[in-house]
């Protein structure tokens, strides 16, 4: 029956703008250019993600992911969102919000992407710097965690220039590619000056 269920208001999320970048809960509509971008982008990606599965890029697997997201937002418990250029329209990549936990904690987990033709161009920047509002003013957590390789030296500039502080290294915290790797731990609270 979940197959019949129409969309209820609830499951279109929160539309985050700025004036560089637009952010919206992805739809089914979305799967053309989100399939052309994550495949055009493959090799850059692959070293900083999750492995793969066979059918990452399908139809199927797209309408799978976007009941996850729905049921995340409807549950409260994760926000994903793709970043769209404010200018042109492009859909540039994608952000999420997960682990949301209430009660003393109050915090989430930030993650993101970005395609290959539009990295080091800011838009992730923007991205991030308009969702802390959401974060800390609309969803009322206390603390916004990142984790990123080492090896990654964008993440960490991008994390450091939008106010985040180095907190310690986790060991074999994720695994990326398919193998348990280490990462930097990285927060930013409500209380921090934002960026």
């Amino acid at each position: 029956m979940a197959l019949l269920r129409t969309a209820s208001a609830s499951d279109f999320g929160p539309v985050i703008e700025s004036e560089r970048v637009m952010l919206r809960t992805p739809q089914m509509s979305d799967y053309p250019a989100w399939a052309e971008l994550r495949a055009s982008s493959r090799e850059f990606l692959m070293p900083w993600e999750p492995l793969w599965a066979t059918d990452e890029l399908s139809r199927a697997s797209f309408r799978r992911r976007v009941r996850h997201y729905q049921r995340d937002l409807r549950e409260d418990v994760g926000y994903a969102l793709f970043i769209y250029a404010a200018a042109s329209g492009a859909l540039v990549g994608g952000l999420t919000l997960c682990n949301v936990r209430r009660g003393v904690t109050q915090s989430c987990t930030l993650g993101y992407w970005i395609g290959a033709k539009y990295a080091q161009q800011g838009y992730m920047t923007a991205a991030v710097r308009a969702v802390e509002p959401f974060v800390f003013d609309t969803l009322e957590l206390h603390r916004l965690e990142a984790a990123c390789l080492p090896t990654n030296a964008a993440s960490i500039r991008l994390l450091e220039k939008t106010g985040f502080k180095r907190e310690g290294l986790a060991r074999r915290y994720l695994r990326i590619n398919g193998v348990w790797q280490d990462h930097l731990l990285y927060a930013l609270l409500d209380t921090d000056p934002r960026c």
